[in-house]
């Protein structure tokens, strides 16, 4: 009785880390493994540090080098382009394919000429290996092609911020005015339970004095727009009104997916 729980918190283990790093379920598994026919005191204590240094290993030092033979390579970082949060990196959620870090590097140059200093802090991207690999709680974020970028944001007086206002960056919404689309609520009169749901995946709100940039996303949005290898854009119907954007890339996202007014979804063609 005893082993069988055992082996059943292992599986859920090896679950939760695989849809969580992609990567960590297969590490998991491997070090119970080793072991599982020794007679080690403690070993389930023992087993944390060495699963812990053998995922940070093959995260930072192995993955990136396996990754290209699966079409994808890690995000560039720069001065100009950045992991809104290291948890990003951590869980191998920031691969794509070389076109699109090529993309996203000519997104935040064209950016910087308009808001020097004013880093692009990109959310989930893809993970290393695999297409159709599920990314969740994301629905199509499975080829290396995709990618969320943070909005931007600004002080009361109108002083453009590389700060977000969640930690995770995803969660905190700018809600339509009353002269705006509200998505949201129509969303939820057809019954579409889960649309507002990243609003449980902020890990917490932070500098709670900024406020949405009209100026600075709509910047961001043009930049994206200047780059013809970009196929579309999602974001909330609201913003795009509030923004006065009107290409044909930018795009409703569904009532299926999430609100999309507190990130920027891109992808390629």
């Amino acid at each position: 009785m005893k082993k069988n729980f055992r082996i059943t918190i292992d599986i859920c283990i090896i679950i939760f880390l695989t849809i969580l790093t992609q990567i960590g379920g297969i590490i998991y598994l491997l070090i119970a493994l080793i072991f599982r026919n020794k007679e080690i005191r403690h070993k389930n204590l023992k087993k944390i540090p060495l699963f812990t240094v053998t995922y940070l290993v093959a995260t930072f030092l192995i993955v990136p080098f396996i990754a290209p033979l699966f079409g994808r390579e890690k995000i560039k970082e720069t001065d100009k382009l950045q992991a809104h949060t290291f948890i990003t990196k951590l869980f191998n959620r920031n691969y794509v394919t070389p076109e699109l870090n090529n993309v996203l590097q000519k997104i935040s140059i064209d950016f910087n000429q308009k808001h020097n200093g004013i880093k692009i802090k990109y959310l989930d991207a893809n993970f290393p290996f695999i297409n159709k690999f599920p990314l969740l709680p994301h629905l199509s974020h499975n080829d290396g092609k995709k990618i969320d970028l943070a909005l931007i944001y600004e002080t009361k007086n109108g002083k453009i911020s590389n700060k977000k206002t969640s930690i995770s960056g995803y969660g905190n919404f700018v809600s339509p005015k009353k002269n705006e689309i509200n998505q949201y609520k129509i969303c939820k009169e057809k019954g579409y339970w889960q649309y507002d749901y990243p609003k449980y995946l902020t890990f917490g709100s932070i500098n709670k004095d900024l406020i949405f940039s009209k100026t600075g996303t709509r910047d961001l949005i043009l930049s994206i727009l200047k780059q013809k290898e970009i196929g579309k854009i999602f974001i909330e119907p609201n913003l795009k009104q509030r923004m006065k954007l009107s290409d044909k890339k930018i795009r409703f996202h569904g009532c299926r997916a999430v609100r999309h007014d507190d990130h920027i979804h891109i992808q390629l063609k």
